[in-house]
């Protein structure tokens, strides 16, 4: 079901998207695949960018920013998984751009503490990680306070997500374009589903 109106359209559609995985993910995710080759085949026009994250949650945020402080911040949009689903309300409320969540994470630094340590990647075990202590004080001060804007938000957010509590998802983000489902799990493994609702709010630019 869907909590809250459609948010506006921008003046303008979104020229630049943004995609941030998940922890231990990667751009070779479901999700992140998907929502590329529908931008390729669909919204030529767009500059897509899903860049693989370190593992420090500061300079993940330090690369992003760097990188999109040269988009136009009215034409970009971001779109993040969990984990990603965090930075991506950093990346929103910092630029003040329109964002979709994927059952965001709320409190990483309180959830990811207990994961310090050694980490393999999803979707290459051959592949590790070593999430340092410091990273729990870096997603801390990454935290922000009430939405700016709520409209600016869709969040799609499962009641059954074996990670998250949808509970807590959907106070976080209370005021924003909620579409909670009944069921589904922490990967929405049912996307494509959901994928012509995420494309329509991203309202993404067009072939002329």
């Amino acid at each position: 079901m869907d909590i809250a109106p459609h948010a506006p359209a921008a003046d303008g559609r979104v020229t630049h998207l943004l995609y941030l995985h998940g922890f231990r993910s990667s751009p070779q995710s479901a999700k992140a695949r998907h929502m590329a080759a529908r931008v390729a085949a669909r919204h030529p026009a767009v500059h897509w960018w899903c860049p693989q994250l370190p593992p420090s949650p500061r300079e993940a945020m330090e690369a992003v920013m760097q990188r999109v402080a040269a988009w136009p911040a009215d034409r970009t949009a971001v779109v993040g998984s969990s984990l990603g689903g965090f930075y991506a309300t950093h990346v929103a409320e910092t630029l003040g751009c329109r964002a979709v969540l994927l059952n965001p994470a709320v409190d990483p630094a309180r959830d990811l503490a207990r994961y310090i340590g050694e980490q393999t990647a999803w979707h290459d075990p051959a592949e590790s990680f070593y999430f340092e202590p410091r990273y729990v004080d870096e997603l801390r001060a990454l935290a922000h306070g009430p939405l700016a804007n709520p409209a600016r938000y869709l969040a799609v957010i499962a009641k059954g997500d074996e990670v998250l509590d949808w509970r807590e998802m959907t106070t976080r983000y209370a005021g924003a374009r909620i579409k909670l489902l009944d069921a589904s799990d922490h990967a929405l493994s049912d996307f494509d589903d959901h994928i012509d609702e995420i494309f329509d709010f991203l309202h993404l630019a067009v072939p002329a």
